[in-house]
């Protein structure tokens, strides 16, 4: 199932800190990711909207979030339980929708109005949404939305260059409030602390400070209609008693006038620029503080100001790109602030006190086009348009290095068999070796004559490395130790498309247009060994893990698989039906019909050889069975009705007479526009197309452990791994093994028949209970009496158990232990075994990182404590004077 979305960390939308502003939400696409900044971790949640998220809101006690998309469809998401509670829709585009302090109320703004509802409470609802009131004011659309900290209140701004204050209940001296003083868009308003003094923002970078003339606790509820009527009767009847007194005599006061008397008046304290030259004048983003007094406001030119209110001192004032920044928010104890840069999909938390980044994580700018695991599967490294070469940490989702050295668009990425070099082709004409230690690019491999590379591969040894050109229809072999070119194979008549290594030969297979595929030997002069002929333009070409097995996709949407030693095909799967196509928006034909021109672009095996991964143009990637040659699972890649391509039907309600309503291509307005507008132009540029991405699948590969897959497609890169915790999936049971029967044989001391009836059971937690009961002196003695089958399944559990576990060197003694026993029995199932001995590997391979880390720390802590106590040592005579022995304590205490 879904486990993961990386490569993508924000695309629009508004960010939010969690409740102990550890954590942040971040809306990518049409699902959400919580990135945890204490733990570095990133998690995207199961769940997903229609279009793509526009606005969040989080309540209060961070345990319930408002997801709105495009459209105005809204999901109430437990952010606990990381499920969809309420499915409610807005019928038109939100703006912004904020919680209520109290958690009990929250204001959504869609169009020139503001609605208040109820928040969903503890108790269950037969309806989540319950609105409260609408409230009528702006002329234009409205942008944003502030409450007081007590709830009573709650500001809005809009379009219209006005700010509207508006009760939440109905107070007598205050219903409704508009200020103005600005001329543009107002793009945020906050009220000061406890307080109905207000802070307000336009995009012409112009800051307003408005003084109210009553405190929070001087609104007044408004009375009962009855009373009202009979107040205003006395107040008549008064007036008609009251005689005058001479010269105070006013005359009868003017009802408006009467009315405004005892109301809440706002009055315009102060008004300050953020700058005066056009480069930083378009601001498009602000966020405050309550109690620091701390205002961060982001521009277009990616410049963001930090500033110290109510006196406007200028604290910070630096950039952190060159395009515009969509979003800021600040964390509740005001040390951290993120940036949303929506151009290009970078996120960043920044601690303004120490001036560093807690966080810095950007995607590729352009689509992913290709992948590969590291050998261990800890590490994923991808290759986008954008030229670049990132490496994704598996456990974190996140990035931790980013090469930059190719002038083009990169076509293929791959490791080596060491997992320390990272190989990339790209259509610059070079292909480039990066070294994980130093991250450098230590090698350049480059051709006589300059081609543009489409495909690469690396044998098993690290030594060869192949790429293929699109231009010149030549394979170059160059070897990795000296960087020199080998040879240039030559015999293709048309682009090569795909290259792949025998995992356990010196064999190398090429696919191509010219409808062949040959197979190279490497180890005899590089001449063909044989030429495998196909009925269509071959579009990849993939090996089995045990190199026995050669898969091939070509154009006309079939999968075949040869024996390659002796060139006979011994199986094909017709799969163009299960790619089903999506009708694009300016299709003229049907997505049936267009489905019969499609193929596969992508193909990858299992790490256990049984099945293959398959992917193209399409939403789905189709997993299917090698020997029984039938689809086993199709999986739905993205529901996300932003892209393209997604519906099989058009939409009948885009059609008119004159065609779709996609082929009106509308300008980008304010929002979406350039951000120095050209002379003459208001509102943005005129000539921006907008345009949606299409959905596709541009490469899928199995993780070397089997527990994972992953592919790149327009959404980012995607995970999917087994989730065996959910599901009971028992294995040779029989009526006497259950849990109390478990427990019993535990309790008699014998424990390998209770080991074996645990994993006959297969629940994860009474595996765990049962090893963890096994006494360290009886391990030994367990494993040598074990079972083989169940060999297997043991060091599977010890590897998905070190990632989690606490006791580290007892479940290592039972690694060490099962290898050196059934060591010599393992080896000869070494192919079938490989997936769970790498999966084992990486889990020990990463507490190793951690615990040596620790250690080298500790090490000079040590060293540095005895190099001070040694000098002191020097120092000091044989007599030590009280002087001196106060020192020494001092530095003692130091140390400690």
């Amino acid at each position: 199932q879904f486990s993961g979305l990386l490569g993508t960390v924000y695309r629009r939308g508004n960010l939010s800190f969690t409740r102990d502003g550890n954590s942040l939400l971040s809306p990518v696409g049409n699902r959400i990711s919580l990135f945890d900044l204490k733990n570095n971790k990133c998690e995207t949640l199961p769940l997903a909207t229609r279009l793509n998220i526009v606005c969040v809101g989080l309540s209060p006690d961070g345990s319930l979030a408002i997801l709105i998309d495009e459209e105005g469809a809204a999901l109430l998401v437990s952010l606990i339980g990381k499920c969809v509670i309420h499915q409610f829709y807005f019928h038109k585009p939100v703006h912004s929708v904020r919680f209520s302090p109290d958690g009990k109320k929250f204001v959504v703004t869609k169009d020139n109005l503001a609605y208040l509802y109820h928040a969903p409470g503890k108790k269950r609802e037969f309806n989540a949404f319950v609105l409260d009131k609408t409230y009528y004011g702006p002329y234009d659309e409205t942008t944003c939305i502030d409450w007081t900290d007590d709830s009573k209140c709650f500001a809005v701004g809009s379009k219209d260059m006005s700010t509207w204050v508006f009760g939440a209940e109905r107070w007598e001296n205050l219903i409704y409030y508009s200020l103005g003083g600005h001329k543009d868009v107002i793009m945020a308003c906050f009220f000061e602390e406890n307080s109905l003094d207000l802070y307000t923002i336009s995009q012409d970078a112009a800051l307003c400070v408005w003084q109210c003339d009553t405190e929070l606790d001087g609104l007044k509820p408004m009375p009962p209609k009855d009373a009202a009527k009979k107040k205003k009767a006395a107040e008549d009847e008064e007036e008609l008693l009251e005689e005058p007194k001479g010269e105070e005599i006013h005359g009868k006061a003017d009802p408006s006038e009467q009315e405004t008397r005892n109301k809440v008046k706002y009055s315009r304290v102060a008004k300050y620029f953020f700058n005066k030259e056009g480069d930083f004048n378009n601001l498009t983003a602000a966020a405050y503080h309550k109690k620091t007094h701390l205002l961060v406001t982001g521009f277009a030119s990616g410049v963001f100001h930090l500033h110290e209110l109510p006196d406007f001192n200028l604290i910070h004032s630096l950039s952190i790109s060159d395009q515009r920044i969509s979003s800021i928010s600040i964390n509740c104890t005001g040390d951290w602030i993120a940036f949303g840069c929506s151009g290009l999909g970078q996120l960043l938390v920044w601690e303004w006190q120490s001036e560093s980044y807690v966080l810095k994580q950007q995607g590729h700018f352009n689509s992913m086009v290709s992948l590969a695991y590291s050998p261990d599967g800890q590490y994923i490294v991808t290759g986008g348009e954008d030229g670049k070469v990132k490496v994704w940490n598996t456990s974190s989702s996140f990035c931790f290095v980013t090469f930059t050295e190719h002038n083009s668009g990169v076509t293929a990425v791959t490791f080596t068999s060491s997992g320390y070099v990272v190989l990339s082709a790209s259509l610059d004409g070079t292909v480039r070796a990066f070294d994980l230690h130093r991250y450098r690019n230590f090698r350049t491999f480059t051709s006589p004559r300059p081609s543009q590379f489409s495909s690469l591969a690396v044998d098993s040894s690290g030594e060869i490395v192949a790429a293929g050109s699109q231009d010149s229809f030549e394979i170059f072999i160059w070897s990795m130790q000296s960087g020199r070119l080998l040879d240039v194979l030559a015999g293709h008549e048309g682009p090569i498309s795909s290259l792949s290594f025998n995992p356990m030969k010196c064999v190398l297979a090429s696919a191509s247009w010219d409808k062949t595929v040959k197979l190279w030997d490497m180890l005899d002069s590089w001449r063909t060994k044989e030429t495998l002929v196909m009925n269509s333009d071959v579009l990849v070409v993939a090996f089995r893990p045990d190199g026995k097995e050669l898969a091939v996709a070509a154009l006309n949407g079939q999968i075949t698989f040869w024996d390659h030693e002796n060139a006979v095909q011994t199986g094909s799967i017709e799969g163009r039906h299960d790619l089903q196509m999506g009708r694009k928006e300016l299709d003229k034909i049907t997505a049936k019909q267009a489905a019969k021109g499609k193929s596969f672009t992508t193909l990858c095996y299992s790490a256990d050889g049984q099945s293959i991964l398959a992917g193209g143009l399409s939403k789905f990637v189709c997993i299917y069975n090698v020997k029984e040659q039938i689809l086993m699972k199709k999986f739905e890649i993205s529901c996300n009705y932003s892209l393209d391509a997604m519906e099989e039907f058009l939409d009948r309600r885009k059609m008119t007479e004159f065609g779709s309503m996609a082929l009106i291509d509308e300008g980008g307005g304010g929002d979406e526009g350039v951000a120095i507008p050209l002379p003459g132009v208001k509102r943005g540029d005129m000539s921006y197309r907008h345009f949606k991405p299409e959905i596709r699948v541009t490469c899928v590969r199995f993780c070397p452990t089997g527990r994972s897959w992953a592919a790149t497609s327009t959404e980012g890169l995607l995970l999917y791994s087994l989730d065996s915790g959910l599901i009971f999936d028992p294995f040779e049971l029989d009526i006497d093994v259950t849990p109390s029967n478990i427990h019993k044989t535990l309790s008699q001391k014998e424990y390998t028949v209770a080991i074996v009836m645990a994993f006959k059971l297969n629940e994860k937690k009474l595996i765990q209970e049962v090893i963890e009961a096994v006494p360290s002196s009886e391990v030994d003695v367990v494993c040598s009496s074990l079972p083989d089958l169940y060999v297997e399944k043991l060091l599977e559990f010890l590897a998905s158990a070190f990632e989690t576990s606490c006791h580290l060197e007892f479940y290592l003694t039972w690694a060490h232990k099962l290898l050196m026993l059934h060591g010599q029995k393992l080896k000869t199932r070494s192919v079938k075994l490989l997936p769970v001995i790498q999966f084992l590997q990486r889990s020990i391979q990463r507490h190793f990182e951690d615990v040596s880390k620790l250690c080298e720390w500790n090490i000079y802590n040590i060293k540095y404590v005895l190099a001070i106590s040694q000098q002191r040592g020097m120092k000091r005579p044989a007599e030590e004077t009280p002087g001196d022995e106060e020192d020494s304590d001092s530095d003692s205490d130091y140390l400690m």
